[in-house]
């Protein structure tokens, strides 16, 4: 793997985690699962071009994207887990 691009890893990894709990908040919102799939392959298209001809630009500003991605990734998930509390907790009653 190319060290340069070595230091984006994590924030791919966590990323996808994030893609799924986005996904499972369209589930749980009642979204017609085929327009979620192709809004999903939008998303994934776009940044994989933004990924692909943006890398070269970033990678000075590397350390700073990974903070503010994983921050919002944490954020999201954040949000995702307080709103199924009444879920949950109306499950146990």
């Amino acid at each position: 793997m190319d060290p340069e691009i070595r230091h984006f890893l994590p924030l791919l990894i966590f990323g996808n985690i994030e893609n799924l709990i986005l996904a499972a908040q369209g589930v749980a919102a009642a979204v017609d699962p085929v327009t979620l799939a192709i809004l999903s392959f939008i998303a994934v298209l776009c940044w994989l071009l933004i990924g692909t001809f943006g890398t070269r630009f970033a990678m000075k500003y590397a350390r700073y994207i990974n903070f503010i991605g994983g921050l919002a990734i944490f954020i999201l998930g954040l949000q995702a887990m307080l709103e199924s509390l009444p879920g949950i907790l109306a499950f146990f009653h």
